[in-house]
């Protein structure tokens, strides 16, 4: 079966907290994308998340809910005394914020075997990471976990890119820049943020921040904005695609990590890059009207 293969970090989500009442779930950028791509690939296909866990209950029961919704827990490593990292939504001044702890995060060390780490995405059709999933590595982590998205390529993988850029995750925008780009050298798909690119690199449109990836060698770019139309570019043609109209946001948490795992799953399927983006924004539509980053499978064909 053709493999979907995502890897990063997972963390117990706390989001509501209207009268001081919050709803734990499970998000993370990388297992975010792997939910939606799982939602909209056939059974043919295979989902697989790679990260690491703890040994405790969090851990355990974390686990179990990927299995129970399809994505595939075989390359989930254990590491004794840690535990998930865990964040708060709250909603202030119109906007979310976020409060983290992940000082004791077992993601972090999901490198430190890089044979388990080369292993899992053996024979990947598709492998997805994100500049999250660098960040939260010690240097020479890094180093491993782009050694091993190289050799899925070189073994046919697609590798697909969004560099997800968080400033309080780097030691300096210069580490953060230079890691982002030589991150994006491997991608085939690069799947960035205007907003992100602009403040990072100095992009003044999203059809600049399309033609530095390119340049560095990916083959299609799609920049996401917003609520604003996505710029979708490669080497052949680009063009705008507007959201669908009259969407009500509720909570925008894992609308960017949805749009990439529907545009991902709809060009493995066959879609053109501006159908496949289209495709996204309607399911983003959908994610952002649900509180919380993952939106139950069922709810997904409203």
């Amino acid at each position: 079966m053709p493999r979907f293969v995502s890897v990063g970090e997972c963390m117990i989500e706390m989001s509501g907290g209207e009268d001081g009442l919050y709803r734990l779930g499970y998000a993370g950028d990388t297992l975010n994308t792997a939910w939606y791509a799982r939602a909209c690939l056939g059974e043919a296909w295979d989902v697989d998340y790679v990260t690491a866990l703890g040994d405790d209950m969090y851990s355990e029961q974390m686990a179990d809910f990927f299995d129970e919704n399809g994505i595939g827990i075989g390359y989930i490593q254990q590491v004794e005394n840690r535990r998930p990292g865990l964040y708060m939504i709250h909603q202030k001044d119109g906007d979310r914020h976020f409060t983290y702890w992940r000082g004791q995060s077992a993601a972090r060390f999901m490198a430190e075997d890089p044979e388990a780490l080369y292993e899992a995405f053996e024979g990947a059709d598709i492998a997805y990471f994100s500049g999250i999933s660098l960040a939260i590595l010690a240097p020479r982590a890094r180093g491993r976990l782009m050694k091993a998205i190289h050799l899925a390529k070189e073994g046919g993988a697609r590798v697909a890119f969004d560099p997800n850029e968080r400033p309080a995750l780097w030691t300096s925008p210069a580490v953060m820049g230079s890691t982002i780009c030589a991150a994006a050298i491997l991608a085939d798909v690069v799947l960035p943020t205007f907003p992100d690119e602009k403040a990072l690199f100095g992009d003044a449109s999203p059809e600049a921040v399309a033609e530095r990836y390119l340049s560095w060698g990916a083959e299609e770019v799609v920049v996401k904005n917003g609520a604003e139309p996505a710029f979708v570019a490669s080497r052949e043609s680009q063009g705008w695609v507007a959201p669908r109209p009259g969407a009500k946001s509720v909570d925008p948490t894992g609308a960017g990590d949805s749009f990439n795992g529907a545009y991902l799953a709809a060009r493995a399927e066959g879609a053109s890059p501006l159908e496949a983006a289209a495709e996204a924004h309607s399911l983003a539509a959908i994610v952002i009207g649900h509180k919380g980053a993952l939106v139950p499978h069922e709810k997904l064909a409203d």
